[in-house]
Parts: structure tokens; sequence; C-alpha cells
């Protein structure tokens, strides 16, 4: 009995982690960093899925299981600490087959993994159960859930659970007004008994009170900085989902200036001048933590992935040295070092400008940059720390847009 007590999630469930009464089709779980909404995705989940005997029919027969990638999916959802695998009892554990990408109950129910990244692999199968995960951070947010929503289509009482820190996007937006949605809301402090105190002590602390802080702590639904310099309707009205024809692509680097676990994030950003004058935002692929060699390994595979014409990197910090690290990955990289004679404010005006004319286009959804761009304002980042995927933006697009430099030959991406 002692063994089964962990696997008894009615006696540990908070109540924002235990399922609404009533009617509804979806349960909203917002919640901060580390507050459970994974766990209560899980456990609802296995809730649907487990029968009253171990081989005995659940209401959950076909379950959609869809993470921001498939790799998510897979790590958070089904393997990870508070997935599907780990909160499972002895007698009902169901068996992962990554090849097939489904997990299987013993009694037959079965889940399959989804990415949103490719909304339209949700097209044709169909559901009676559904954990959609971190849908504030999707690239195509309203195009895959909207597919999910049509294959949500078995039994008599089809539904689903979202679980995801709130970011003020469309899509979650969507869902807070939705009359068949019930909300659950939890703060980062009110899982401390499953935290590690250094965690507590180190993030908790450090952020309490700033916009990020009541964002990714505290689960509040933010609305945009009114000091920040883009605005997030705007960025959204911006969005498409294809380039055109490129005249030109460079990937712009904001080296950290430490490193470490505990380093400013490497900003790295990819951007393309269309052959209709416009330019548009292909990735972000900042990294944070990573070595010199670590996040110049990161940038490189970004040049050679997009095919790019030039790497430009701030060269305040750091000189020669990174350059030389850019080297040691491809000596052949067409590397420009860029230096900043004014602040970062003044840098990112005339880039923010660009916006305001309807001349910067981003390709898909780019949630850490976009959510940057909207707290950064003349003061800096709300809650300080460095702007560095900003930083990284503004030199991509000064370089294609605002230098007035030759323009290579039509490409295609």
């Amino acid at each position: 009995m002692c063994a089964a007590l962990p696997t008894l999630w009615r006696l540990w469930a908070r109540t924002d982690q235990w399922p609404p009464d009533g009617t509804w089709t979806t349960w909203l779980i917002l919640g901060g960093r580390g507050a459970g909404k994974t766990r209560a995705g899980a456990e609802w989940v296995r809730m649907r899925a487990e029968g009253p005997t171990p081989l005995a029919a659940g209401r959950a027969r076909r379950i959609a299981l869809v993470g921001e990638t498939w790799a998510d999916a897979r790590d958070v959802m089904v393997e990870g600490e508070s997935g599907l695998k780990a909160i499972a009892p002895a007698g009902f554990r169901p068996s992962f087959e990554p090849s097939r990408r489904r997990v299987v109950w013993p009694n037959g129910a079965v889940a399959m993994l989804f990415s949103a990244e490719d909304p339209d692999s949700l097209r044709g199968p169909q559901f009676d159960t559904a954990w959609a995960d971190e849908i504030g951070k999707w690239r195509h947010g309203e195009a895959a859930f909207d597919m999910l929503q049509f294959g949500l289509r078995l039994g008599d009482d089809p539904r689903q659970v979202v679980t995801t820190t709130p970011r003020p996007v469309p899509l979650i937006r969507r869902l807070l007004a939705d009359p068949n949605a019930v909300i659950s809301r939890a703060a980062t402090a009110e899982n401390r008994a499953n935290l590690a105190p250094a965690f507590l002590a180190r993030v908790v602390e450090a952020y309490a009170g700033t916009r990020l802080g009541r964002q990714e702590l505290e689960a509040e639904l933010l609305e945009d900085n009114p000091d920040a310099l883009w605005q997030r309707a705007a960025v959204e009205a911006a969005r498409v989902r294809a380039a055109p024809d490129l005249r030109r692509v460079v990937v712009a680097v904001d080296p950290p200036v430490s490193t470490g676990a505990k380093a400013d994030t490497c900003g790295i950003v990819v951007c393309g001048l269309g052959a209709d004058g416009c330019g548009y935002v292909l990735a972000d692929r900042s990294i944070q933590g990573a070595s010199p060699s670590g996040w110049a390994a990161r940038a490189v595979g970004a040049y050679r992935a997009f095919a790019a014409d030039r790497l430009i990197a701030e060269a305040n910090q750091g000189g020669d040295l990174v350059e030389a690290m850019i080297r040691q990955v491809d000596a052949g990289v067409a590397y420009r070092a860029v230096r900043a004679s004014r602040g970062k404010a003044a840098r990112a005006e005339p880039v923010a400008a660009l916006y305001e004319r309807g001349l910067v286009r981003h390709v898909g959804a780019w949630p850490e940059l976009e959510d940057q761009m909207c707290d950064f304002g003349v003061g800096g980042l709300s809650g300080g720390g460095s702007p560095d995927r900003v930083d990284a933006l503004v030199w991509a697009l000064t370089d294609l847009m605002l230098k007035g430099g030759a323009e290579p030959r039509v490409r295609g991406l």
C-alpha cells in the first residue's frame, strides 16, 4: 500500500491541479515555471485512460499528445519527470514506442505524439482525448490547435487539457474567452514542496515583482509594456507563413560577456531581405549557457542551414576573440564584426520604425524573441538583464535594410 501512495493523485493534487466539475470541452491550466501543470496534464490523461481494472477500458481510447516539437512531446509529456511513464502505477504503466510515436496502455488505450510545428500531421487522425502542452510557444499555434479541434470528435464526451505558461498570444486569449473552457491558475511558489530551495531563492526572489517574473512565475497574462518599442498587435499583424524569394540572408550574433550555466543568452537571429523590399525574420537560434565554442557552432549552423550571405557579430565585448571562435568552427564563413557606438535603445529605434511602416515580417512565431521585443523600451527590459535576442535582431535588420549595401542576386530560401 505504501508503494502505491505516490500514484494516488487525489491525495496529492492541489485544487488547481484537479479537473473541474461541470460540462466543459477544454481545461486550460495557466501555470508558472515549475508550478506542476505538466503533472496535472499527465494525471488527467492517465485518469481518462485508466479503467476500473488494469485491462478494463477507460473513457479514453484514442489520445493526442501535442507538444511544441516532437522532441518536447517525448521528453516532457511522455518521458519527463512528471510525464505519463513516471506517474503511472506499476500495474498500469504504458509502453512507449518511439518509432511509431505512440504510447500504449495495458488496456489498449493509445496516445499518438504530434508536433505543433507540423499542423498538417493532425489532419485525418481522430481522438476522444487530447493534451496540448505549452501552446504559448507554438510557432503555428492557431493552425495546429484548429487541426486538433477537427480531430477531437470520438466518443460521447471528447475533452482536452491545455497546459502552458501564459503569454499574451491570440490563441491563449481565444481560450480565455471560450465559454466551453474552464481555467485553472497556479504560481510557481504554490509548488514549493517539489522545488529545490536553491531555485526558489535564486530565481523566484530575483524576478519577484518584475514583468518577467509576473508572467513566468505568477502565471499572469500581461499586456504590452506601454514603454516598449514594439507592441504585440503589430508583431502579430506582421506574421506570415513563408518568405518570398530573398535577395540576402544574414545571421546576427550578440555574444554573451560571461560563460557557464548562468551566463547571458547568446542572441542568434536569422533575417532575410525579400525581393519585395521587406525584411523577414526567419529564425531565432539563440542559446543560453553555452561555451564560446558552443554558441559559435550554433551560429555557424544557422549560417549553413539558411545558406546565409554573411554572419555578423557584435565585437564590443571580446573583439577578435569572437571572430576567432567563429573561424575555428568554419574558416570559410563570410564574417563581419560590428561595433556599437550608441546605446541599445538608440540602435533599436530605427528598426522599430521599420515595423511601424509595415516593412518587416515574422516567418512563423518566435515567442522568446517577441516577448523580449514587446518588453524592451528606452530604459531596457523592465526586469533588467540583457536584451540579447533584440540586439541580434537589430544588428541583422540594420545590416539588411538600413545600410544601403549592394544587393546580391535574387534566390530562393
